[in-house]
């Protein structure tokens, strides 16, 4: 977790999101092929027959300070990192892989694919022209979590809003766990409780909406403090409801920072036609001529880390037969500066909240444990 000027670079030794999903899959299996957390916060986690895996999008570690998630602030018994980008493509398929970005291979929001012209939205499997584009459900390796976890005869198990039951990010990201759609928080809350009575199982939980209302209002809307209190809310039930044979564990995908207008830096395609934009508002990718890359950074509010620099933001290497086959690398990426966002036509400029960079506020994210 060392940080240089500003920049937060992910603990891959044991103080990230792969950490913790290794942490849980060794416990439950007594095996997982990425390093385990840290002793220092694998301490704080109760043993147990089952976990739940809460994850809730867009919470950051220094969002716990709204006084909507007292019962959150609570429960926190440590700080992880969010994987490189700081983003929620990449998370998920951290927790499906239980793996870091260097070996699943997701590294980025949008991203570039063998056999493809145009950066690919890995959240809604459209391109940066908007047109749909086939999905690849064997981007994340094989086996997964929910496969080796089954392997050991742990039952993986998922519950998320209904309408994401058969996106094609759903399909890349769950081959092999069962997935449960629920229409309301309290089915949510219900299903998990419901669905972790029977010893020997993961159940992932997760809950978008603190994410989605962040990115319409930043850290300071009413719907977003609503989102915080469901979240909290749903947090204090579920710690409350569980069998004694199953422990609850939190955390998130990333953290959230408010940019505004003035903040937000468009790049005209006409002006680089030359260049492949692609990446995250927050840490924007480059493929291109030198020369080219070099005149873009001179108009824009970011600093410019080549590709060698970036590949150990992803975390260390693996095989790069199996995990990089289908994605292409950049040449680099630009992150923004503070309280800046960078915006080639296909970012969403209409935001208020952002992530996808190594601010120590989109990186740091609470471990959550209940009962501890």
């Amino acid at each position: 977790m060392p940080e240089t000027s500003g920049v937060r670079i992910p603990d891959y030794t044991g103080g990230s999101l792969p950490n913790l999903v290794a942490e849980l899959e060794w416990r439950l299996t007594g095996s997982a092929p990425f390093a385990r957390l840290h002793p220092h916060l694998s301490d704080r986690i109760p043993a147990a027959a089952s976990y739940v895996l809460l994850m809730i999008d867009g919470l950051g570690a220094h969002q716990l300070d709204h006084r909507n998630v007292t019962s959150l602030a609570a429960a926190r018994q440590g700080t992880l990192d969010a994987p490189f980008p700081t983003t929620t493509t990449v998370s998920l398929a951290t927790v499906a892989s239980g793996l870091p970005p260097s070996r699943h291979g997701v590294i980025g929001h949008f991203m570039l694919l063998d056999g493809h012209p145009h950066p690919v939205n890995m959240l809604r499997w459209v391109d940066s022209t908007g047109r749909p584009v086939r999905d690849r459900p064997d981007i994340i390796p094989s086996p997964n979590l929910w496969e080796r976890l089954g392997a050991a005869g742990i039952e993986p198990i998922t519950v998320q809003p209904r309408g994401y039951s058969d996106s094609p990010l759903t399909r890349m990201l769950y081959r092999g766990c069962r997935f449960e759609g629920v229409d309301s928080m309290y089915d949510f809350v219900q299903a998990v409780v419901d669905l972790a009575r029977i010893p020997e199982r993961l159940l992932f939980a997760y809950f978008p909406d603190v994410d989605i209302t962040g990115h319409m209002e930043g850290l300071g809307g009413k719907s977003y403090a609503e989102a915080l209190s469901q979240a909290a809310d749903a947090w204090e039930r579920i710690s409350l409801l569980l069998p004694p044979h199953v422990q609850l564990v939190g955390t998130a995908d990333h953290g959230l920072v408010s940019v505004r207008q003035a903040g937000k830096h468009r790049i005209r395609r006409r002006h680089h036609p030359d260049l492949v934009l692609y990446g995250d508002p927050r840490s924007l990718y480059v493929r291109g001529p030198a020369e080219r890359i070099a005149a873009l950074g001179s108009e824009i509010p970011a600093t410019w880390y080549p590709a060698r620099q970036i590949e150990s933001w992803w975390g260390p290497p693996g095989d790069p037969a199996k995990e990089l086959s289908l994605r292409v690398r950049p040449d680099g990426a630009f992150l923004a500066d503070a309280g800046r966002v960078l915006l080639p036509g296909h970012m969403d400029r209409r935001m208020v909240g952002y992530h996808g960079g190594l601010d120590a506020r989109e990186v740091m994210i609470p471990l959550l444990v209940s009962g501890a």
